[in-house]
This record gives C-alpha cells, sequence and structure tokens, in this order.
C-alpha cells in the first residue's frame, strides 16, 4: 500500500487525523522527527482515538534516517510551491506521500533533493496560504487509491 510521510508534523490533532486515515486505508505512517508534540498526548490520543494500535506508525530521527529507511521508493512531495496537479500524477503501491510541518511546508532542502515532476500540488484560489494538513493527507491517499481501484478496500 501507499506510505504517508510527516515531515516534522507541529499539531497533534493533525497526525492523530492522519493515523486513523492510516489505519482505515492500510497506508503505513512515517513520522520524521523532531515532532512538536509527544505522541502521548492527549490531544493526539482524542484525534486518533482507539486508531493508533491500528495503524502503523514508524518513526525516524531525522530526513537522512527516513531515506535510509526507504531504500530509493518513490517520493511526491505536496507543496504549494509545486507546479504539478496532484491529479497529473500516476501513484503505484509503495510510493510515498511526503507532508511538511503545518506552519511552514516543507523546507527548501529537502524540496531540491526531489524531481520537478514529483512536487505536487492541490489546486487553490490564489494567494491562499494552505489546506489543513489531515485534510490534503486524505485528498492525497484517496487520489492514490482510486487509481488503483481502491485495491483491499470495501
Amino acid at each position: 500500500m501507499f506510505h504517508i510521510a510527516l515531515y516534522e508534523p507541529e499539531i497533534p490533532p493533525n497526525t492523530g487525523n492522519i493515523m486513523r486515515l492510516c489505519a482505515n486505508t492500510g497506508c503505513t505512517l512515517h513520522l520524521i522527527h523532531p515532532l512538536g508534540f509527544d505522541l502521548d498526548e492527549k490531544k493526539l490520543r482524542r484525534a486518533g482515538m482507539d486508531y493508533r494500535d491500528l495503524a502503523i506508525v514508524k518513526e525516524h530521527q531525522n530526513f537522512s534516517a527516513f531515506l535510509t529507511s526507504i531504500k530509493g521508493a518513490t517520493i511526491y512531495a505536496l507543496t504549494t510551491k509545486g507546479s504539478i496537479s496532484y491529479t497529473k500524477a500516476s501513484f503505484t503501491p509503495n510510493d510515498i506521500l511526503l507532508f511538511g510541518p503545518e506552519t511552514r511546508g516543507l523546507p527548501e532542502d529537502i524540496l531540491t533533493l526531489l524531481d520537478n515532476k514529483h512536487k505536487l500540488r492541490i489546486p487553490m484560489i490564489p494567494n491562499r496560504r494552505s489546506l489543513n494538513l489531515s485534510n490534503t493527507v486524505a485528498i492525497m491517499v484517496y487520489e492514490a487509491l482510486r487509481q488503483h481501484n481502491f485495491k483491499d478496500l470495501e
């Protein structure tokens, strides 16, 4: 299935919602440290409800450790700096959907590691900052799943 990677997430309820999404879609969640919260934080538990134990969650001490662990898998970064709509990408199982922290997005040094065709954006009204992280992840996950006819989902 697909992989969701959160680079230095900051807001516990967003990560909890994404854990729940992963538990219900079979996606693996990668959390790249440092995190802006403790994984036992009450707000994270409330948003993730009882799904935390159902989700596959992998933690990585930094981005370099994350890259080592994924061994050359295709990474698609979601960024307002991207020029390609997410609907133009052709996702394959085991692809990684990478998202930046809520308040600042993915840093330039990470974006420069990726080919421009792997920097995607979700269309929105000009001069708006961004969508909510957990909403963006949900849009992307369901587009990737749709492209594969929702394999393994009922």
